[in-house]
C-alpha cells in the first residue's frame, strides 16, 4: 500500500516542459562559461547593454540597491524565511523544502562556477555567473510552483506563470547588478539560466524523496497488521487441532 501525504511541489503537467527548459539552461551555462573562461573584458553584447543601464541616478539607484540587498546574506536569509513561514501556513512543506533546498543549490552552483570559469570584473572580482540573480530567480520559481499548485492551473497557465515570475525576477536583479556595475550582462543570464536548470530538478528531487519516504512510512503498519494477523490465524489453527485431539 502506498500513500501521499502532500501535493507534489512539481506539478505532472509541467515536468516535460521545465525539464526541456532545465537542459537548454544548462547549456547556455555551459556555452557562455566557455566563452568567457579566464576573461576579463565585456564581451560586444555587454557593452551595448551596460551602455544604456550603468551608472543610474537616484531615485533608480536606491531601487537597484534594494533588490541587490535581496541577494545579500542578511536580506536572502529574510526573503527565505518569509518564503518558507509562507510554505508552511499554506500547508505545503514540501514547497518550503524547496525553497531552501532551490536557492540552496542555485547560490551554491553559481559560486563554484565562479571559481571554475575564472571570469572577473572590477579588480578581479569573480562575476561568472551572478548569484544575486541566480537567488532571486530560484525564489520567484518556487513562489510560482506554489501558486500553481494552489490554484490548481493547468500547463498552459501554470507555464505562463512560472516563466514570467522567473522573467520578472531575473530582469529585476539582472537590472540592478549591470546598473551597479557589480556584474556584466552575460554573469546575469548565466545565473538566470543556473536557476533554470536547478530549480526544476531540485523540486523532483523533492517530490521523489517525499514520495518514498511516505512509502515506507505507510507500508510498516501494514507490515506488522499482517504479521499479526496471520500469527493470530496460526495461534487459532493450533488451538482447534489441539482440541481434536482431545
Amino acid at each position: 500500500m502506498t500513500g501521499r501525504s502532500a501535493p507534489a511541489v512539481l506539478p505532472p503537467s509541467l515536468r516535460g516542459w521545465l525539464g526541456l527548459m532545465a537542459a537548454l539552461a544548462s547549456l547556455l551555462v555551459v556555452t557562455l562559461g566557455i566563452r568567457y573562461a579566464d576573461d576579463s573584458r565585456p564581451g560586444p553584447v555587454d557593452t551595448r547593454i551596460s551602455t544604456v543601464v550603468d551608472g543610474v541616478t537616484p531615485p533608480w539607484r536606491h531601487v537597484a540597491l534594494a533588490l541587490d540587498f535581496l541577494g545579500e546574506p542578511v536580506g536572502a536569509v529574510t526573503a527565505v524565511l518569509a518564503t518558507v513561514t509562507g510554505c508552511l501556513l499554506l500547508r505545503r512543506p514540501r514547497a518550503a523544502v524547496l525553497v531552501v533546498a532551490g536557492t540552496g543549490a542555485a547560490v551554491g552552483t553559481a559560486t563554484l562556477l565562479k571559481s571554475l570559469v575564472g571570469r572577473t570584473i572590477h579588480d578581479g572580482n569573480l562575476s561568472y555567473p551572478s548569484g544575486h540573480t541566480a537567488f532571486l530567480t530560484s525564489l520567484a520559481l518556487a513562489a510560482a510552483l506554489l501558486v500553481t499548485d494552489r490554484l490548481r492551473l493547468g500547463r498552459t497557465a501554470g507555464a505562463s506563470l512560472v516563466l514570467g515570475a522567473a522573467l520578472v525576477a531575473g530582469a529585476a536583479m539582472g537590472w540592478a547588478q549591470v546598473a551597479l556595475g557589480a556584474h556584466y550582462p552575460t554573469d546575469v543570464l548565466g545565473g538566470w539560466c543556473t536557476a533554470l536548470a536547478l530549480t526544476p530538478a531540485t523540486a523532483w528531487l523533492v517530490d521523489r524523496t517525499a514520495d518514498r519516504m511516505t512509502d515506507r512510512m505507510t507500508d510498516r503498519p501494514d507490515h506488522r497488521t499482517a504479521d499479526r494477523s496471520t500469527g493470530g490465524t496460526t495461534d487459532r489453527t493450533v488451538e482447534a487441532g489441539r482440541g481434536e485431539r482431545r
